[in-house]
């Protein structure tokens, strides 16, 4: 039913447990796995003229980005190759994680975008803002929300 599962995550304990499921769920389908993490844009000082010392350039930041997503998409990574999955991993750059993991999606013919969810809901939910909810209102393409009653345990 689906050949190209987009799974995404941030590094935290929550994306990680469910980028498991993902690629449990894509096992299942023979899917291959595309794993995305979207960091943020490059954050100038607010007034460049007089740069920190220790702030970063923007080729560090950016290429510490890349070593984080290479570092939580390793779990993805390890987990597809056990299970004798295709696997190719991205790192995005982008102020809005929900619409790069939309365009992420479109451009890379993901059949099928899994995402997890913290499973709030009430006022939490709108104070927070969910990147799901976001993904869910801009893409037309089926997202596969694995919803988390409680928090995995920090691995």
């Amino acid at each position: 039913m689906y050949r190209k599962i987009l799974i995404t995550t941030d590094g935290s304990a929550v994306s990680q447990h469910t980028a498991c499921a993902g690629v449990k769920f894509a096992q299942q389908m023979g899917a291959e796995v595309l794993a995305l993490f979207v960091a943020p844009e490059y954050q100038y000082p607010v007034y460049v003229e007089i740069i920190p010392p220790a702030y970063p350039s923007e080729e560090e930041y950016i290429a510490q980005m890349r070593r984080m997503g290479e570092e939580y998409m390793g779990k993805i990574t390890r987990s597809c190759a056990s299970a004798l999955l295709q696997c190719q991993c991205m790192t995005a750059f982008s102020d809005s994680a929900a619409l790069k993991i939309v365009d992420v999606a479109e451009r890379e013919g993901c059949d099928l975008i899994f995402m997890g969810s913290h499973g709030r809901s009430g006022w939490n939910q709108l104070l927070l803002g969910s990147v799901t909810n976001k993904v869910l209102s801009h893409t037309t393409k089926p997202v596969l929300v694995h919803r988390l009653i409680a928090e995995p345990a920090a691995s």
